[in-house]
């Protein structure tokens, strides 16, 4: 129960720098200030990351770290849609055993009937209960104990469960682990009785583990593979599995409202390469697309080629606007010789800049070019497939 006084502190002071409120602590000594700095803080970042939350008055914030490895309503949103593909008939009961704060619960339990959050800290669960019943989730009920402990104990109807894990993603120490086999719980340990429980389980993992490593850490039952980014920045990596799956799974690369569909097969194809051709437009795939890694694939599925094999960066003389990453008009393509450079660079006082598959750094190329940073025009620093390091000047068409 928090008082009245701390309440009100909140709700008058929840737009203010927090650092400065901190500096009052002394003077409002009425008031719960460690908790109350915590809802202003995570209001401020709901704001931004849950604006639906944020606009709903009363809801409670866990600390700072909780609310930056929450997941955005956008990635609980596409998570909810993932499981809305599936039949009603193997939704109806959703279980998630790592609750957390409950973002991903709170959306992923309106496609089902029934759900249930897990979560082994006491406090959360008090969280998550009032909550929930804020944001009109009257469908649901609250466990308070250990993941493993609970899949042992609840009986299920495997063929209409599902269940979702995102197992901490940090050591005893607090430092992050990648692993699947180094997060809590170890799905890898858990893998046969969650399907035993559930003929569906997706499961969240870290953004910087490779997928092919666990597609084949988790084995056959992989049924797809999501691979999220929300404004440029690769967020979340998603395995779904399938009880009665079989083959190759599908991998989703998804940046916001664009998506790619691929199996590992087809994701395999070697690039087509660029020869002696300038191009008149340039193209650099989005985080999801970086991350996966099928370069090739863009070639078959786009009427562009790759500079080379490994400079990730794509050229075509008419302009490909569905194109799933940032797109660019060239308007010269110059080496690093000085006088080139001068006549390229005429008139150019400011560049964003970047490389791929250069024998520079980004920084280094912008100290050299002796540009300010930012402005309109763009300079990719690149080597082509007959070992040319040329420099792409762009502009956004």
């Amino acid at each position: 129960m928090i008082d009245e006084a701390t309440i009100g502190f909140v709700r008058e002071h929840r737009e203010e720098d927090v650092r400065q409120l901190a500096l009052q602590a002394r003077r409002d000594s009425n008031v719960n200030m460690p908790w109350a700095l915590d809802q202003i803080q995570g209001w401020q970042m709901a704001r931004r990351k849950l604006p639906s939350w944020a606009a709903i008055d009363g809801i409670v914030y866990p600390p700072h770290l909780s609310m930056e490895q929450c997941s955005s309503e956008q990635t609980a949103i596409y998570k909810c849609n993932i499981m809305n593909r599936l039949p009603q008939s193997c939704r109806e009961t959703l279980i998630d055993l790592t609750g957390g704060f409950g973002v991903d619960f709170a959306f992923i339990s309106r496609c089902c009937s029934r759900a249930i959050y897990v979560e082994r800290q006491e406090h959360l669960c008090e969280t998550a209960r009032h909550n929930f019943e804020l944001l009109g989730l009257q469908h649901v009920s609250i466990i308070h104990g250990d993941a493993e402990d609970v899949l042992n104990d609840l009986e299920t109807d495997a063929a209409s469960t599902l269940i979702y894990l995102d197992p901490a993603r940090r050591d005893s120490n607090k430092a992050r682990t990648y692993a699947i086999a180094d997060c809590t719980p170890n799905v890898l340990e858990l893998k046969d009785k969650l399907l035993h429980a559930a003929h569906h389980v997706l499961i969240k993992l870290s953004p910087m583990l490779d997928w092919h490593k666990a597609v084949s850490d988790l084995g056959e039952h992989v049924a797809e593979v999501h691979i999220v980014s929300t404004a440029g920045e690769c967020k979340e990596l998603l395995i779904l599995m399938a009880a009665h799956h079989q083959g190759e799974p599908a991998i989703h690369c998804v940046n916001d409202e664009k998506r790619l569909v691929f199996k590992p097969t087809e994701g395999d194809v070697p690039a087509v390469i660029a020869e002696n051709e300038d191009g008149k437009y340039l193209y650099e795939p989005n985080a999801s697309i970086m991350k996966a890694g099928c370069f090739g694939l863009l070639t078959q599925r786009y009427p562009v080629k790759a500079l080379a094999a490994d400079s990730h960066l794509f050229v075509s003389s008419q302009e490909v606007k569905d194109f799933p990453g940032r797109r660019f008009a060239v308007t010269a393509v110059t080496t690093m010789n000085k006088k080139e450079l001068a006549t390229a660079l005429k008139g150019i006082s400011r560049a964003n800049v970047a490389v791929r598959n250069f024998p520079m750094t980004a920084q280094q190329l912008h100290g050299r070019l002796r540009l300010g940073d930012g402005g309109d025009c763009y300079i990719f620093g690149s080597t082509t497939a007959d070992g040319q390091r040329l420099l792409y000047i762009c502009k956004k068409p």
